[in-house]
């Protein structure tokens, strides 16, 4: 048989039909280098994307580091008390070195090199051994059941705040459905004589304290001169505490100029600033002129009210003689500036919605908010007028008259414009005197409390709810959860937390703080997330309150920027009401046409915060424990708060 020979696959001419394959084959390899350069090119782009997103946020820690210890003076007094920093930083010690003991021990055991196995390498085992079975004794003996005694009592405060929190939310949900509001019958004002006026308006003044409020002080002035009210039954005090000549000038200038267009408005400063906000008041109404008023309505520098805000408030006392204060809702002009204001909108909106609402409709007692609101002059002298022992004077002046029957109203549906803190300094600034105050304050009333006349439930309304459960339990509560129980039940399996504690059932609480105010529900995340960051601040406060620390007596004025409404707010509160001329329109508007001073009034240097960045340290630390010990959702929870902690311990967070 004839074979055939390899010989023209060798040499000679190459089979035609090879010739197509070769083309598909070169025309699939440059396709294929093109997807390739394509798509080293979209990773070389996400690289240079992460890379620049980290270089932004490492020159921003670059810029705190460098600028950190730029604080003021009233910072600084703050920061005195190293006692919660220190024993944070302990913690963070002892959780870093406990979880390291038994990994080491067990690594030793299963140490079997020949080459060291000598007599001095056996003591060292023996002494490892020591270590570890004391540490195994130690932790069954002492630290598991403390652990676990420390989550039993968790689960027990959690409960009752939840009570309390779902409670109120009951009870704003039942108000809503009945519709129950304070109303005014008939016409309050109309007078029964036939002979005399048509109407008696009864005699309203107006105070306005400030202090140094170059930004905003011609809006609450050009707000209170434009209130619907007899002149003759009208005065306006406006109280400056301004110790800058230059403001004080501007603030004359402003009250001489209504003051010529007939508004029955005064100028009053003192030459010693005593007692703060509650010694300006104090002094103010101890004028001989205040006599003939029968109530007296207070307003900060930065609060606008309505033309009709004493139209809508003082009827409410017609015919209610025990009635003492009439409270108003704040909105804020800049809710919408950034993300701190967003969350502080949150939070103010269950507190006027829910807590105040409540209280007043239940209770009729809930703290007075120190502005926005009216109160009868006889329950302030009745109460002992206002006193400058702390720092929260209108929550001391309302427990007070609480206590000598005198009963408030709250007003949800009578709105006054204010304006939020801005930057974070400033909000924790506010906050600090906000909770070392109440706790100050209970120290002093509780003797008060327990021998007044009002009733046992007042009572326990007033000690357990008001102050222990709102103003202290509260920042401690999450405090402990963040800094002592979710490491501990990370670092301790053995003191571990039901899923429904941490996640489920404050998930539901926080949908119900939420539900007045839909718009709010995209920042739920990050206001939960800072609101336990904030727990810090506000439990520092409060023990330095209880125990009289030198913080809790100090009074620092929040920073206002003056910012303004937009068009729509502005109709709202009846800033172009009749009465404002073009010049005192444009006075309103000359920061929106002067943004480089605006901006040169917001700079701030930049600042951290130790104890923060401690916890974050240590909630970090923890959730790589959890995520060794695969528990997904606690490290989902520990990374996110943990990094909510390094932002605001960097001062990342609020206008810079």
């Amino acid at each position: 048989m004839e074979r055939y020979s390899n010989s023209r696959f060798v040499t000679g001419d190459r089979d035609p039909a090879l010739k197509p394959v070769v083309k598909d084959r070169n025309k699939r390899a440059k396709q294929l280098k093109w997807v390739l350069l394509m798509e080293a090119n979209k990773a070389i782009c996400s690289v240079a994307f992460a890379g620049n997103v980290l270089y932004r946020v490492l020159s921003s820690i670059k810029k705190r580091l460098l600028f950190g210890q730029r604080e003021s003076d009233e910072t600084a007094k703050l920061d005195r008390s190293k006692f919660l920093f220190r024993l944070i930083l302990a913690f963070l010690v002892m959780a870093l070195i406990a979880p390291a003991i038994e990994p080491v021990a067990r690594g030793w055991n299963n140490f079997s090199s020949a080459g060291l196995r000598t007599n001095q390498t056996s003591e060292i085992r023996a002494w490892f051994h020591r270590v570890h079975a004391s540490w195994l004794e130690l932790r069954a003996e002492s630290i598991v059941p403390l652990a676990q005694t420390l989550c039993r009592f968790y689960i027990a405060l959690f409960f009752i705040l939840s009570v309390d929190r779902t409670a109120l939310c009951l009870g704003c949900l039942w108000i809503k459905y009945k519709g129950i509001k304070p109303n005014v019958r008939g016409d309050p004002f109309r007078s029964d004589y036939m002979e005399g006026p048509e109407y008696e308006y009864p005699m309203v003044l107006v105070q306005i304290p400030m202090y140094n409020e170059r930004e905003v002080y011609q809006h609450s002035i050009t707000a209170a001169c434009q209130l619907n009210w007899p002149q003759d039954r009208l005065l306006i005090q406006v109280l400056d505490d301004s110790d800058d000549e230059s403001i004080q000038r501007l603030v004359k200038k402003e009250v001489s100029e209504w003051n010529e267009k007939g508004v029955n408005i005064i100028y009053r400063h003192r030459q010693v600033r005593t007692g703060y906000k509650a010694g300006n008041l104090k002094s103010a109404m101890h004028c001989e002129y205040v006599k003939k008023y029968e109530f007296v309505a207070v307003f900060d520098a930065d609060f606008m009210p309505k033309p009709n805000f004493l139209q809508q408030t003082v009827p409410h006392f017609k015919d209610n003689p025990k009635l003492g204060l009439v409270q108003a809702k704040w909105i804020f002009v800049n809710k919408d500036e950034n993300l701190l204001t967003q969350m502080q909108n949150v939070d103010r909106c269950f507190h006027f919605e829910v807590e105040q609402q409540v209280n007043g409709a239940i209770l009729n007692f809930f703290g007075f908010n120190g502005t926005a609101g009216v109160w009868r002059i006889e329950a302030l002298r009745d109460s002992g007028d206002w006193l400058e022992r702390t720092t929260v004077e209108d929550m001391d002046i309302a427990i007070r008259a609480h206590l000598k029957g005198w009963k408030f109203i709250f007003l949800n549906d009578v709105k006054v414009l204010c304006e939020l803190p801005e930057s974070y300094e400033a909000y924790r600034k506010q906050q600090h005197r906000w909770h070392s105050g109440p706790c100050n304050l209970f120290r002093l009333c509780l003797p008060s409390i327990i021998t007044s006349q009002i009733t046992f439930w007042k009572k326990a309304n007033l000690i357990f709810l008001f102050f222990i459960l709102r103003k202290l339990i509260l920042p401690f509560y999450s405090l402990t959860f963040l800094c002592v129980i979710l490491p501990l039940a990370t670092f301790i399996p053995e003191a571990n937390l039901p899923a429904w504690v941490i996640y489920y059932w404050p998930l539901i609480m926080l949908i119900l703080n939420i539900f007045l105010d839909p718009k709010s529900t995209p920042f739920v995340v990050p206001y939960i997330l800072f609101e336990n960051t904030m727990s810090l601040t506000k439990f520092s406060a409060a023990i330095s309150g209880l125990l009289q620390l030198s913080s809790s007596h100090e009074w620092i004025v929040t920073k206002k920027t003056g910012r303004l409404a937009d068009s729509a707010e502005m109709n709202k509160t009846g800033k172009t009401c009749k009465g404002a001329s073009d010049e005192e329109l444009t006075k309103l508007n000359k920061q929106k046409e002067c943004p480089v001073e605006l901006a040169k009034t917001r700079k701030k240097a930049s600042k951290m915060y130790k104890k923060e960045l401690a916890v974050a340290f240590l909630l970090l630390t923890a959730a790589v424990r959890s995520l060794v010990l695969a528990r997904k959702l606690h490290f989902c929870f520990l990374l996110l708060q943990g990094f909510t902690f390094v932002i605001v311990g960097l001062g990342l967070i609020g206008e810079q």
